[in-house]
C-alpha cells in the first residue's frame, strides 16, 4: 500500500509541476509584455532589476493611434452581438427544446453543421453578401454573420431540455402565454448557460481579427484587433515597448474582467457543462 500511495503521490507531483510549467511557458508572453511596457524603451530587450518604471510607453501608444475610436466600435460590436445572440438562440433553442415540427430534426442537424464549418471558409462568401447589402465597413457588418450563433443553440437547447415539464404546466395553469414561461422559467434557470456562452462570445469577438479586416477599410468601424494590427506594423517603425503598450491596452478590459470574476467565470462553465 505504501508503494502505491508513494507513486500516486509521485504522479500526482508530476502532474503539478507539468501544471505549472505550461502555466508559466503561457504567461511569458504576457509578462514580457507587462516589463516592456512599464518600462523605457532601452531596457524592452533587457533585463535590469534596477530599471525605472515609466507609463509614458501608454500615453505615447494612446496618442499614436485612436484608441478611444477603436474602443467604442469593439464595445459597440460585441455588444450588439452578443444581444442578438441571446435573443436569436434563445428562440431558436426553446424551439428544438421543447415543441414538434415538420423537418425538426433535419433543421437542427444544420446547426450542428454550422459547428463544423470554420468561419474562415466562408468570407469571401459572406463579404460578397456584405457588398450586395451596402454593409462593407460598418460595424453591422462585421456583426451580421455571426449574430446566428450554432454553439449558443446547441448550448442552450441542452440546458432546455434537462428543466422539467413540470415548471411549464405549472406556468400553463398560471396563465403564462409561450414567451411569459420563457421568459420567466427556462431563462432563470439557464442563467449558468448564457454566462457561459457570454463569455466565450465576447472574448471572441473582442479578438476576433480576420473578418474585421477583410470587411472594415477606415478608422470609423475598425475594432481593437485591427487598429493594433496596424499600429504595429513595421512600416510604421517598431517601437516594442509602445507595441506592448498598446496590446495591454487592447487585451485589459478582458484581463480585468477575468481577474476580478475569475470564481464566477469557473463556476458557469462547470454548471454549464454538467448541464
Amino acid at each position: 500500500m505504501s508503494i502505491r500511495n508513494h507513486k500516486k503521490s509521485l504522479a500526482l507531483t508530476l502532474e503539478t509541476s507539468a501544471a505549472y510549467l505550461l502555466a508559466f511557458i503561457w504567461l511569458l508572453p504576457l509578462l514580457y509584455a507587462l516589463w516592456a511596457a512599464f518600462h523605457p524603451p532601452e531596457y524592452a530587450t533587457r533585463f535590469d532589476l534596477l530599471a525605472p518604471l515609466s507609463l509614458e510607453n501608454f500615453a505615447t501608444a494612446w496618442n499614436q493611434a485612436p484608441f478611444a475610436r477603436y474602443f467604442l466600435n469593439t464595445f459597440i460590436l460585441v455588444t450588439s452581438i452578443l444581444a442578438v445572440q441571446f435573443v436569436l438562440c434563445t428562440l431558436a433553442a426553446y424551439a428544438f427544446a421543447r415543441f414538434e415540427f415538420p423537418g425538426k430534426s433535419f433543421a437542427f442537424a444544420l446547426v450542428l453543421l454550422q459547428l463544423m464549418i470554420m468561419p474562415e471558409v466562408l468570407i469571401v462568401e459572406n463579404y460578397v453578401t456584405m457588398s450586395k447589402l451596402d454593409l462593407v465597413d460598418t460595424i453591422v457588418g462585421i456583426g451580421l454573420p455571426y449574430m446566428a450563433s450554432a454553439f449558443g443553440i446547441f448550448l442552450l437547447r441542452q440546458t432546455f431540455k434537462t428543466i422539467p415539464h413540470e415548471l411549464e404546466d405549472a406556468a400553463k395553469i398560471e396563465g403564462c402565454s409561450l414567451l411569459q414561461i420563457l421568459w420567466k422559467v427556462y431563462v432563470p434557470l439557464a442563467k449558468p448557460t448564457y454566462v457561459a456562452f457570454g463569455l466565450v462570445s465576447i472574448s471572441y469577438h473582442w479578438n476576433n481579427f480576420l473578418w474585421p479586416l477583410v470587411i472594415t477599410n477606415s478608422v470609423t468601424t475598425r475594432p481593437l484587433t485591427v487598429g493594433l494590427a496596424i499600429f504595429g506594423a513595421p512600416e510604421s517603425g517598431v517601437d516594442w515597448s509602445i507595441v506592448t503598450a498598446g496590446t495591454l491596452l487592447a487585451v485589459a478590459p478582458l484581463l480585468i474582467a477575468f481577474l476580478l470574476f475569475q470564481r464566477q467565470f469557473v463556476q458557469s462553465f462547470m454548471h454549464a457543462g454538467i448541464k
